[in-house]
């Protein structure tokens, strides 16, 4: 039951390479398309989904809060195709959002730069002046969201199983390495634990979102969330002793949820404001 997650620059092939490898092991490929086709089960709207996709979220407005909530979403369909077993994660911080599964095959793909605007503009018919533009910009947009999100460098290569230069090597020997490294011994001995961490995950993602969409809430900032098997500790700072009360139900109604322990500090940062 490997996960494989998929991280690339684009221009790199590894769309193809991911398809491949999910087709010849017989794993689900999530990727854009298929959260696509699940996306209105999660609530989530096409425009929404296009608006948060592997974008970094913020959480000052009340929209910016439904747009992490969005975000929540996203991940909520990765993590319940992943539990599952047996997929290929491509692309939106799958390795982090994961992280704690002993069972990851975490892949990287990069190429050299010219190389990557060659490929894209042939695949996309397009000028090489605004294959450059388009892929710097994918570069910085899918970075800053790793760094915003998960605080990693996405090009630190210590967080990664394998590298991969799609320059260098051919597709078909690439899938070949994949292949065979996912029979490695130590992944398929870790199977057995993911399924608890992918839970504790999802748990803690169902009860973010819970409060990110609570309209009482107003000034919600998010909470440090730990779960251990259904007990929930939360901490953090919110502005007064209602919001703080709301917070704890809603936590408690989140169906998984056995029991709540809180460190939740009350901070009027408006009435601090007013006195200065």
């Amino acid at each position: 039951m490997a996960i494989i997650t998929v991280s690339r620059e684009m221009g790199t092939g590894a769309y193809q390479i991911a398809s491949d490898v999910a087709k010849k092991l017989k794993y689900t490929l999530i990727d854009g398309p298929r959260i696509k086709s699940l996306a209105t089960k999660y609530g989530l709207t096409p425009e929404m989904l296009q608006m948060v996709d592997e974008k970094p979220p913020s959480y000052v407005t009340a929209e910016d809060r439904k747009r992490a909530a969005a975000l929540n979403a996203i991940e909520l369909i990765i993590l319940d195709l992943a539990r599952k077993g047996n997929v290929v994660v491509y692309g939106r911080g799958g390795q982090d959002l994961l992280k704690g599964c002993r069972n990851l095959l975490r892949l990287r793909f990069i190429a050299e730069f010219e190389g990557r605007v060659e490929r894209f503009a042939e695949r996309e018919w397009i000028d090489p002046d605004m294959a450059r533009s388009l892929i710097r910009r994918s570069d910085h947009q899918r970075g800053g969201f790793i760094h915003f999100y998960f605080d990693r460098d996405w090009q630190d290569p210590d967080n990664y199983d394998l590298v991969f230069n799609t320059s260098r090597l051919s597709e078909a020997t690439i899938v070949d390495c994949i292949i065979a490294t996912v029979k490695e011994p130590a992944l398929k001995e870790s199977d057995k634990s993911s399924v608890a961490v992918i839970d504790s995950i999802i748990l803690s993602k169902k009860i973010e979102t819970a409060l990110l969409n609570a309209p009482v809430l107003e000034d919600y900032r998010p909470f440090t969330i730990s779960i251990n098997k259904g007990n929930v500790s939360i901490s953090g700072y919110i502005v007064s002793e209602m919001q703080k009360k709301a917070a704890i139900e809603i936590v408690k109604s989140v169906k998984g949820v056995t029991s709540v322990t809180e460190d939740i500090h009350v901070v009027d940062y408006k009435a601090y404001k007013e006195k200065m």
